[in-house]
C-alpha cells in the first residue's frame, strides 16, 4: 500500500495543474503523427481489466497503420510474465507491477528487466447494488469484510449490511461477496491493500473478468464487489471510501491523483526492450499512440484516469523515444 502511494504521489507531483485536466486529457500532449516504416503484428497478453483499453487503442493505432495486425489476450495479469518471457507476446498489460519473482525469471533468460509503460490510473472501485443504502465504507470494514484474517485491525468480522450502517429490511441482509480468481492482478492488488496483505474468505465467489463481478453486484441485492472503475453500469453503484482524514472519498480522477482514494493504481504495460537496442518501429509507435492526446482520450473513454505529459515524457524516455 506504502509503495503505490509512493508511486502515485510521484505522479502526482507530474501532474501540471492536476486540477485542470482531471477528468480529461492533458492539453499538451501532442497529437499523434503516423510516420513511414511500420508494418508487422502486434501480439498483448495479460490484463483482463485493460482488455477494453488495450482494444481501443489497437483502433485507433489500425486506423493509422492499416497493415498492421494485432491480437489481443486477456485472462489476467499473472499470464503476460510467461508470455514476455516466452516470446509469444509484444506487450504484458498488467493491473499491478510485476512481482520481483516474475522480474527475476525475465531477467535471468535475457539479461535485464523489462520496461514498463505506465499507462493510464485506475481507481479501483467497490461497487454495490444501486439500492443499497450504504454509502461509504473504511477500509477496516472493507478488511473485515472480505478478509478471514482482518489484518485491518477491525475487532470483529462483518457479515451483514446492518453491521456497517443499514437499517430496517437492509439491517439482516447478507454481504454476497464477488470478486476476481487469482490469476488477477486485480484479485491481487485487492489482496495487498484492500486486506492488509491478508487472506481472502472461503465466501468470495471469484469471476473470470472484470465485467462480471459489476454484473454479479447487479443481479444480487446484498452483493458487493470490486473493479476497475472503468466498468460501472447503472445497475450498481460506487461505494465510497473513507481516508485517513475521516472523510469519504469517491473513486475519481482527483481522489486517486491526490492520494486521498486508497485504492488507486498505474495500469502498466510490459515491454521487452534490450537497453542496447532500439525498439522496432511497430513496437515504437504504439508506445508513441498510447501517450498521444488520441491515445490519452481513450483512457477516458474507457472510464479510467488519463497520465499527463509529464509521465508520458518520462516513460517515453525510457524507450528511448524522446
Amino acid at each position: 500500500m506504502k509503495k503505490f502511494s509512493a508511486a502515485l504521489a510521484v505522479a502526482a507531483g507530474l501532474m501540471i495543474s492536476t486540477s485542470a485536466f482531471a477528468q480529461g486529457v492533458d492539453p499538451n500532449l501532442p497529437s499523434y503523427k503516423p510516420t513511414s516504416g511500420v508494418s508487422g503484428s502486434l501480439k498483448s497478453i495479460g490484463s483482463d481489466t485493460l482488455n477494453n483499453l488495450m482494444t481501443l487503442w489497437a483502433e485507433g493505432f489500425l486506423a493509422q497503420y492499416p497493415n498492421v495486425k494485432i491480437e489481443i489476450e486477456g485472462k489476467g495479469s499473472s499470464t503476460a510474465p510467461p508470455a514476455l518471457i516466452a516470446g509469444t507476446s509484444q506487450f504484458g498489460p498488467m493491473s499491478r507491477p510485476m512481482k520481483s519473482k516474475e522480474i527475476d525469471e525475465f531477467e535471468k533468460k535475457y539479461g535485464y528487466k523489462p520496461t514498463p509503460v505506465r499507462s493510464a490510473v485506475d481507481a479501483l472501485a467497490v461497487y454495490a447494488h444501486k439500492d443499497n443504502p450504504v454509502n461509504c465504507l473504511s477500509m477496516q470494514q472493507i478488511d473485515a469484510i472480505y478478509s478471514k484474517t482482518r489484518k485491518g485491525g477491525n475487532s470483529s468480522d462483518i457479515t451483514t449490511w446492518g453491521q456497517v450502517g443499514a437499517t430496517g429490511e437492509w439491517a439482516n441482509v447478507p454481504i454476497s461477496l464477488y470478486g476476481r480468481n487469482s490469476a488477477s492482478g486485480t484479485y491481487g492488488y485487492f489482496k495487498e491493500v484492500a486486506l492488509f496483505d491478508g487472506d481472502y474468505k472461503d465466501s468470495v465467489k471469484e469471476q473470470p473478468g472484470s465485467s462480471t463481478v459489476v454484473q454479479g453486484v447487479a443481479s444480487d441485492k446484498g452483493g458487493l464487489g470490486y473493479s476497475g472503475v472503468g466498468y460501472k453500469t447503472a445497475d450498481v453503484k460506487f461505494i465510497e471510501i473513507k481516508g485517513s482524514d475521516g472523510k469519504c472519498y469517491g473513486p475519481n480522477a482527483q481522489n486517486a491523483y491526490s492520494g486521498n482514494y486508497p485504492i488507486a493504481r498505474f495500469l502498466y504495460i510490459y515491454v521487452n526492450k534490450n537497453p542496447n537496442q532500439a525498439l522496432d518501429p511497430v513496437r515504437g509507435e504504439f508506445i508513441r499512440y498510447i501517450y498521444s492526446k488520441q491515445g490519452q482520450e481513450a483512457v477516458v473513454k474507457d472510464g479510467f484516469f488519463p497520465v499527463n505529459q509529464g509521465l508520458a515524457s518520462e516513460d517515453l524516455k525510457a524507450f528511448g523515444l524522446m
